[in-house]
């Protein structure tokens, strides 16, 4: 979070801001196997971002219930959409804070500007929203979130870990969680059948 404070303030973007880091077939690091991954900040120092295919157990109405948001009745009372809100993982860093990455119709003080339609917000003022209907246009939530040190993910992308596209909204807030990495690979012309069967035949 710092990174992309630091970025906002700077009124600088990365190289790889608002674009998806997409894990290769061969990835060793099981915890971003098959990830895919907003990048929401990048510079110099580092980059930080969010997985966006992976989902949590736990559900939207219990954490808002574990944050005092609302009591359990409350909770019950949700509309469906609301209370069928992903919470998903957004990587192996401080998993017990969570993330919002929304659509730029909804700001508050503590949002940061990722793109011109993009923001991350990471205060309960957002969950709060959410809950009464009064959230942005389109949300995905995350608890946790991925890091990288000054020139680490770099030196991954150039071993071959990670592919890199532009970031589309559609495929960024669909619902569709289990399909995100096949369809991530598809919009770079990747077809996960013929790829895995060329590999390693240079």
């Amino acid at each position: 979070m710092d990174l992309l404070r630091h970025k906002n303030a700077a009124g600088k973007s990365g190289f790889l801001d608002d674009q998806f880091l997409i894990a290769m077939p061969g990835m060793k690091d099981e915890r971003f196997a098959r990830s895919v991954i907003y990048i929401c900040a990048h510079s110099d120092e580092g980059a930080m971002g969010l997985i966006i295919n992976q989902t949590q157990q736990m559900l939207f109405p219990d954490l808002l219930v574990q944050l005092g948001i609302m009591n359990e009745q409350e909770a019950i009372r949700l509309p469906r959409q609301t209370r069928d809100f992903v919470v998903r993982n957004g990587g192996p860093v401080d998993r017990s804070r969570g993330f919002v990455l929304h659509t730029g119709d909804y700001r508050v003080e503590s949002s940061l500007p990722v793109s011109e339609d993009i923001c991350l917000t990471a205060t309960v003022d957002i969950l709060r929203a959410i809950s009464a209907g009064r959230g942005p246009r389109q949300a995905l939530m995350t608890l946790g979130y991925s890091g990288w040190g000054a020139g680490q993910l770099e030196g991954e992308i150039a071993e071959n870990g990670w592919l890199t596209c532009p970031a589309t909204p559609d495929l960024l807030f669909d619902p569709d969680i289990e399909g995100k990495y096949d369809r991530a690979l598809a919009t770079i012309g990747i077809d996960l059948a013929h790829f895995s069967q060329a590999a390693g035949h240079a």
